[in-house]
């Protein structure tokens, strides 16, 4: 890669990042290219961003179309893209009210901001705890790192925003007490822990939150920024476990590439913000939803079933291999923990042209959800190699 590049990085960009040593310019599907013409098998796709990977032509003649009409109004005005993708949203799901935002923090931040208004209408002020589990992450801003159940984040930026408890996956009895305790609003979840490690909650577990959520009129809240938008062989992820929430948050997997978060209300709350109660100036931009659009459109259930038919590749491919101590996670996302320590792996398969990801102590794959068998097959034997060695 430039020299130059990695220097002006250096100088001018926040030092928030630890990059690998490749300067991706440009890519085709699941094949990234980087400036000196080497190419690379793409398992990671933006981090579950890029649903049909790169330079998807579908996506690009979307967003093309879109920026030759209007490419921002603001939302004191009208817009068919906007419209027509909450109608899709919720016709999917079965949610009735959609508010858009531009990432998965705000997604989430608006969940928040929901559950607790409900909450203090419904039952009063007093009411406005969120509980979350531990090894969560619900994002990065003040709020969302409150959310997040990993003491990690939280360290260096104390004080946290108030309200918010933090309980054992899978331990049914503390979640009800401390939502008891607390006068919980909601409960948020992820159904699989991507920054985590990736990690499935117990199908019997998340089925008896939700029960006790709606039994005890505390809203039941799913992040899907991660694990939405077809990731797990399910266009959600809830959709897998036999629930339905009163809230759903996503965003990375449905712009495709452009920055769009969605929070989906149910009947229980689809009516309660009204005027002024809150607002996004770029939420709901015409070009984002174009482009979430032509993503949401093709996930199909042909695509969901390839989805789960490469899943169970995966697992099968890793599942004890040489190298391989175990396999978790649901449909393209998939976590490996390795005996050599993930980032070794991970760095020595970049090095023999394969991206991958890690998440906590596993090497993470998070390839596009139309990634080539013969691509995915060829990546998993590269890892392989250098998981064995």
């Amino acid at each position: 890669m430039s020299g130059e590049i990695r220097k002006k990085d250096a100088q001018y960009i926040a030092g928030t990042y630890k990059r690998f040593p490749v300067e991706i310019a440009s890519g085709h599907g699941s094949v990234a290219v980087d400036t000196d013409g080497k190419e690379y098998i793409d398992l990671g796709s933006g981090i579950a961003v890029t649903s049909f990977g790169m330079a998807d032509p579908v996506w690009q003649a979307a967003v093309t179309e879109q920026i030759g009409k209007v490419q921002h109004t603001s939302n004191l005005y009208y817009t068919g893209p906007c419209a027509s993708l909450a109608e899709q949203l919720c016709l999917r799901t079965g949610m009735k009210k959609v508010f858009f935002s531009n990432s998965g923090a705000e997604a989430n931040e608006c969940a928040i901001k929901a559950a607790r208004k409900y909450a203090a209408e419904k039952k009063g002020p007093e009411h406005f705890t969120i509980v979350t589990l531990k090894n969560s992450f619900h994002g990065r801003t003040l709020t969302t790192l409150s959310a997040t159940g990993q003491e990690h984040y939280h360290e260096l930026y104390r004080p946290l925003t108030p309200g918010f408890a933090h309980v054992t996956a899978g331990d049914i009895d503390e979640l009800k007490r401390v939502c008891l305790d607390t006068k919980a609003a909601g409960i948020l979840v992820e159904c699989v822990q991507g920054e985590g490690g990736v990690v499935p909650l117990d199908p019997g577990y998340v089925k008896a939150a939700a029960e006790f959520a709606h039994e005890n009129d505390i809203l039941f809240m799913v992040d899907e920024v991660q694990t939405g938008n077809g990731r797990t062989g399910q266009l959600y992820a809830y959709m897998n476990f036999g629930v339905v929430p009163d809230v759903v948050s996503t965003a990375k997997g449905l712009g495709g590439g452009l920055p769009i978060g969605a929070t989906l209300l149910g009947e229980k709350v689809e009516n309660i913000f009204t005027y002024g109660d809150h607002g996004s100036t770029f939420g709901g931009n015409p070009v984002a939803c174009a482009a979430a659009l032509s993503v949401l459109n093709r996930i199909d259930d042909d695509l969901l079933a390839e989805v789960r038919r490469k899943s169970e590749f995966l697992f099968k491919t890793f599942t004890g291999a040489p190298g391989v101590e175990s396999v978790s996670g649901l449909g393209l996302m998939i976590g490996i923990k390795t005996v050599k320590p993930a980032g070794e792996v991970v760095t020595a398969a970049m090095e023999k042209g394969v991206l991958a990801l890690t998440a906590k102590d596993k090497v993470r794959l998070l390839p596009a959800l139309n990634i080539p068998d013969e691509l995915l097959k060829k990546a998993a034997e590269v890892l392989l190699s250098v998981m064995a060695e």
